[in-house]
């Protein structure tokens, strides 16, 4: 067999064996929506831990591949006695993972389901940071919004949905003795708008709290203490 014939045997074979030849690892998460799986693969990962560039393929339950998202950095920690392979695909669950990096839920409330994608540490005080996406009716995909994305990645880690209320809350801090936390109201076709902050301050021997809100556009400030 003459050299030529080796080289592109080999070349046949790296580019049949794909991402395994370059250490990708692969994980399928089904769990974590009714509608929606999510395969992942990510470039590099350690014992304990993944953090790198990953590829997000979202498909329906029958399986049929409907978008692929992209993280610059994904992040998804294991919990105890789970070993990541790059030698298959590792189905994953809720209980297998801390901070989950793949949160669907109906985030803008019109009734579809939206997705966010861990995307860092980015938060407050180094907490996870997400680039949320919301489903597009109209172009049947999950288009990127800027607005979820950034109270996403500002505060401490992916923010709380209240559906009956329709708000969407996250918190923050500032050292051990100011704790805040913020509820955003989505308004239809203009965004979304802080609506209510809670400042809990920690450093005396009581307990402060202001509590601001937006009632009929305007902010009223209530102020109380205990010990």
């Amino acid at each position: 067999m003459t050299n030529i014939s080796i080289f592109y045997r080999t070349l046949s074979a790296l580019l049949l064996l794909g991402p395994l030849c370059f250490g990708q690892y692969r994980f399928k998460i089904n769990d974590a929506s009714k509608k929606y799986n999510a395969d992942i693969t990510v470039e590099e990962c350690q014992t304990d831990a993944c953090r790198n560039k990953a590829e997000i393929v979202l498909s329906g339950k029958s399986g049929e591949k409907l978008q692929t998202l992209a993280s610059e950095d994904f992040v998804m920690y294991f919990k105890e006695g789970l070993k990541p392979s790059n030698t298959g695909t590792v189905i994953l669950t809720h209980e297998m993972i801390h901070d989950q990096p793949v949160v669907f839920g109906d985030f803008n409330f019109d009734g579809t389901e939206d997705v966010a994608i861990r995307n860092g540490s980015g938060g407050n005080y180094g907490s996870a940071s997400f680039d949320v996406y919301v489903f597009n009716s109209t172009r049947k995909q999950f288009v990127p919004s800027a607005e979820l994305t950034d109270i996403a990645s500002s505060y401490q880690g992916m923010f709380d949905v209240d559906a009956k209320r329709k708000r969407l809350i996250t918190y923050a801090r500032s050292g051990a003795s100011l704790h805040y936390t913020y509820e955003y109201q989505v308004i239809p076709n203009k965004g979304i708008d802080m609506v209510y902050e809670k400042i809990s301050d920690f450093n005396d021997e009581k307990t402060k709290v202001t509590v601001k809100e937006k009632i009929n556009n305007k902010w009223i400030v209530k102020k109380s203490s205990k010990k």
